[in-house]
């Protein structure tokens, strides 16, 4: 059974830094593209970043400068890196598994909450 662990999350003040982690037990890692998605109360579930397993990248226009997707793929891990956090930045944050291959289903993690607040 495929599962996706996100772990990192917290209460963070403006400005400051959390790291987010995702453990896949995906048996073909390097098939899936990666990404966090995050949703805050009362909007829609939105695009953060993405990485593939070439390490192409694709960030929101809303946290790039400030967040940094990355992947490794001997511990089948994929990591969020926050910075300059700001309040709108709240939200559950997701990990989500993308298939290469047509006719795959993607996987979705349990969320984790991020709250940026003074």
């Amino acid at each position: 059974q495929v599962q996706l662990v996100e772990s990192g999350g917290g209460l963070v003040q403006p400005g400051g830094s959390l790291r987010l982690s995702c453990a896949a037990s995906l048996s073909i890692f390097r098939l899936y593209v990666m990404g966090w998605y995050r949703q805050a109360p009362g909007k829609q579930r939105e695009l953060v970043a993405t990485i593939t397993n070439g390490g192409s990248t694709n960030y929101a226009d809303s946290v790039k400068g400030r967040f940094t997707i990355s992947r490794d793929s001997a511990e089948n891990t994929v990591s969020l890196q926050m910075n300059s956090l700001k309040p709108e930045d709240t939200a559950v944050y997701y990990c989500h598994a993308d298939p290469t291959i047509r006719g795959w289903g993607d996987y979705w993690g349990q969320g984790t909450q991020v709250t940026v607040s003074s």
